[in-house]
């Protein structure tokens, strides 16, 4: 079965520094597009950035210039880094995979707590 594990997440002081990353392991067939997402209390979840497997990426306005995201896809990794983070940053952050061919897929991991105090 395809696991999603994310990692990296924690504590920081407003202006630091956090680094994400996600790892899909058992797969047999090729992630197409890898993102990050998260999910603050009370809100929707929301996409943060997204990255396919060509390289294109694409950032939700609150954090362009801000973010990074990458992508190793030999190893089926994606990080996300985080810099100049903001207490409007704190959310829980999943990471997603999608797959469309040969086989259909879309899968989530378990979410890393991020939190930014002031």
């Amino acid at each position: 079965q395809v696991q999603l594990v994310e990692s990296g997440g924690g504590l920081v002081q407003a202006g630091g520094s956090l680094r994400l990353s996600c790892v899909v392991s058992r797969t047999t067939f090729r992630i197409n597009t890898m993102g990050w997402y998260r999910q603050a209390p009370g809100k929707q979840r929301e996409l943060v950035a997204a990255i396919s497997s060509g390289g294109s990426t694409s950032y939700a306005d609150s954090v362009k210039g801000r973010f990074t995201i990458s992508r190793d896809n030999a190893k089926n990794i994606a990080d996300l880094q985080m810099n100049s983070l903001k207490p409007e940053d704190t959310a829980v952050y999943y990471c997603n995979a999608i797959a469309s061919y040969p086989v259909s897929y879309n899968g989530w991991g378990q979410g890393t707590q991020v939190t930014v105090s002031s």
